[in-house]
């Protein structure tokens, strides 16, 4: 096991003990998080969600890998993976052209490990799926087409 994953369970561990004995508040407890980027979630296309994240533009790269079903029966779960093979990678995170608010999901990668995500998302119709990768301060993307079947009959 990684020596900071760790030393991350321990710190946990700490101050959810502090927490339960009411030592400590939730505020306080919790204040060590990463802020929430409300203003990132918020956005309508890859261009405003990488500004948002503090990059400019995101160049494309073979080295972005996701996996997602070609058609997806269920627009309510949909599975997505990304794999980055791109060095020193900081943070990965999956948009959805078509929804109300295109950024789905975001993962910061600890320095060290192997930047490989996968969660499930939810997509209103048929669009493309951006994997967005920062990485040095960069921004990279690869992106899927995801089509959205109705009534789940798969065609």
């Amino acid at each position: 096991m990684n020596q900071d994953r760790r030393e991350f369970v321990r710190v946990s561990g700490v101050f959810a003990l502090l927490a339960t004995a009411g030592l400590l508040g939730a505020d306080e407890a919790f204040a060590q998080q990463q802020a929430w980027n409300k203003a990132a979630f918020e956005t309508k296309s890859l261009d405003e969600t990488v500004k948002a994240l503090g990059g400019t533009t995101a160049a494309q790269s073979g080295d972005i890998t996701i996996t997602a079903p070609d058609i997806a029966e269920n627009g309510a779960v949909v599975p997505v993976g990304v794999t980055s093979k791109i060095p020193n990678t900081q943070n990965v995170y999956i948009l959805v052209e078509k929804n109300p608010n295109s950024l789905a999901a975001g993962f910061g990668i600890p320095a060290g490990t192997e930047a490989n995500v996968a969660t499930r998302i939810k997509m209103g119709q048929t669009s493309n799926v951006h994997a967005v990768v920062k990485a040095d301060n960069k921004f990279y993307v690869a992106t899927k087409e995801v089509k959205v079947t109705l009534g789940g009959c798969g065609g």
